[in-house]
């Protein structure tokens, strides 16, 4: 019963803010995000500055800050789902995609396209953007144990253009390729067992492979694809060139080589925009603590003889 009461509380402090003046709404969006900072734990923030730390070798004080920034901007962030009925009208007042050209030369090919993202920013508002400028997405999303906040989250995401999947659906986001879609994959997190054992910002990290196993299968191309913070409350999506697989007859070496570059492309981009990346994942638990499987990289040494 409560979590069939969230999804209506959530769509009341909605309607709330989309009544309010934008500045107000934003301002109490920073607010949210300077308290929440005060009530993480400090355990979890401990780890969030040494990672900082540990991948872009700096100081403590500029990883603090880093980290930080990275929390609080979670606030605005939610202020803009929140608003996203009436942010649909106007979509490009609020983002502006740099480098249309190379998901447009992509989807030419007619195999539709796999788009690799980050946690970066306000990643659901990529997948808006994209679906408010015309581009048929899906957005992949995990599943919420909170039934009322999954129910409202793709709701939301299906006003602003995206077909939402979630990421067990394998088999239909085969099929959505096929007919030409986009595939949208957060690419960043800790794949755990299921994971490729690979370097990611200097630490071995058990990284998502599911971008080049979908690409190679379907011959698609994979972009890569971010967002990031642009002035006065705007962004900016910054999309890079098509990835392609180079296959052979060593399927999970072909994997592996396509996940390291993609696995590159995200690593240049925390380090160009530190402050965008949610640093207070634990990226690299399962390889810490053993969790992840190594028995992928074997299996490519083995099927290479």
């Amino acid at each position: 019963m409560v979590r069939i009461a969230l999804y209506y509380i959530l769509k009341i402090i909605s309607k709330i803010f989309c009544l309010l003046p934008e500045k107000i709404s934003y301002a109490i969006g920073d607010a949210i995000g300077a308290i929440t900072w005060y009530l993480v734990p400090a355990k979890r923030k401990k780890m969030a500055v040494n990672n900082v730390i540990l991948s872009l070798n700096i100081d403590k004080p500029s990883a603090v800050r880093i980290a930080k920034k990275s929390w609080t901007k979670f606030g605005p962030m939610i202020v803009e789902v929140l608003r996203f009925p009436i942010m649909r009208y106007n979509m490009n007042k609020y983002v502006t995609l740099i480098g249309a050209e190379n998901l447009d030369e992509a989807l030419k090919l007619g195999r539709g396209g796999i788009i690799a993202a980050a946690h970066s920013d306000n990643w659901e508002l990529l997948g808006g953007a994209l679906a408010q400028n015309g581009y048929k997405l899906v957005g992949v999303a995990q599943e919420q144990s909170n039934h009322g906040a999954d129910r409202f989250m793709n709701e939301y995401r299906a006003l602003i253009g995206m077909y939402v999947m979630y990421k067990y659906d394998v088999r239909n986001m085969f099929k959505m390729i096929a007919k030409g879609w986009l595939i949208g994959l957060i690419m960043d997190q800790d794949a755990a067992e299921d994971g490729i054992v690979m370097p990611f910002l200097g630490r071995d990290a058990s990284c998502a492979h599911g971008a080049a196993t979908i690409a190679r299968h379907n011959n698609a191309p994979i972009i890569p694809i971010f967002i990031v913070k642009g002035p006065k409350r705007t962004h900016k999506v910054i999309i890079h060139k098509p990835i392609f697989v180079e296959k052979t007859a060593n399927k999970h070496a072909d994997i592996r080589k396509t996940t390291m570059i993609i696995t590159k492309q995200i690593e240049d981009h925390i380090r160009e925009y530190p402050e965008e990346w949610f640093w207070l994942h634990d990226r690299w638990k399962s390889v810490e603590h053993h969790q992840a499987i190594k028995s992928y990289t074997e299996g490519d040494k083995q099927n290479a003889k």
